[in-house]
């Protein structure tokens, strides 16, 4: 397994009531890409720039895709960026591919109904595996979960981990979940504001 299915995993696995919005998850995940990436050496960060190694390609497939993706030509791209764009839509992406391998199930609806069930985790060493590694603390995958709000609210404190090039990507994730509550935020107090519009002093 890989860190981004790792952390799909236990995003999926936390109760109802936590849901990790798939905005946050899908720059998260983007985020872990880039550290299985630097792990595996296809990979180095010159300050906030990615530059591509080697052309190897990683045995996930998704990870594979990840490869591709980079930009190979100066001026390479930078964390956010990468971010920003390989994050787009990318939480389900690596929901398809964990259906397809039989890690996630369609629930079982009850009676007659036409909707296909919800996406659940099914029980298989990989879904342990990765309980066990955020279990253990593991700072990668531990940053990552409280980034997106598995493990409570983001306190924002620099990652403890021991590579720098690792630190910058966690510490950019977290910027950019930032970035993104705040247009969220902003885009509610438009919306309230524009209805309070329409409803005019007799709403």
């Amino acid at each position: 397994m890989t860190t981004p299915r790792d952390l799909l995993i236990i995003a999926m696995d936390t109760e109802p009531s936590r849901a990790v919005e798939q905005g946050d998850l899908s720059l998260a995940l983007a985020g872990a890409e880039l550290i299985d990436l630097l792990a595996a050496g296809s990979i180095t960060l010159h300050g906030d720039d990615i530059v591509p190694g080697d052309a190897s390609v990683p045995a996930d497939h998704l990870l594979g895709e990840a490869a591709a993706a980079l930009v190979r030509t100066e001026p390479h791209e930078s964390v956010t960026d990468w971010l920003w764009r390989r994050g787009r839509g990318l939480s389900a992406a690596y929901q398809a591919a964990l259906e397809a391998e039989g890690l996630l199930v369609r629930q079982r609806r009850t009676g007659i109904s036409f909707r296909a069930g919800q996406l659940v985790l099914a029980d298989s060493q990989d879904r342990h595996r990765a309980a066990e590694r955020l279990t253990s603390d593991e700072p990668v995958l531990a940053t990552l979960a409280e980034a997106v709000g598995v493990r409570g609210e983001r306190t924002g404190d620099s990652p403890d981990v021991s590579d720098d090039a690792v630190a910058t990507v966690l510490a950019t994730v977290n910027d950019a979940l930032v970035e993104l509550a705040a247009v969220r935020q902003r885009r509610a107090i438009e919306d309230a504001a524009f209805d309070n519009i329409w409803r005019g002093p007799g709403g």
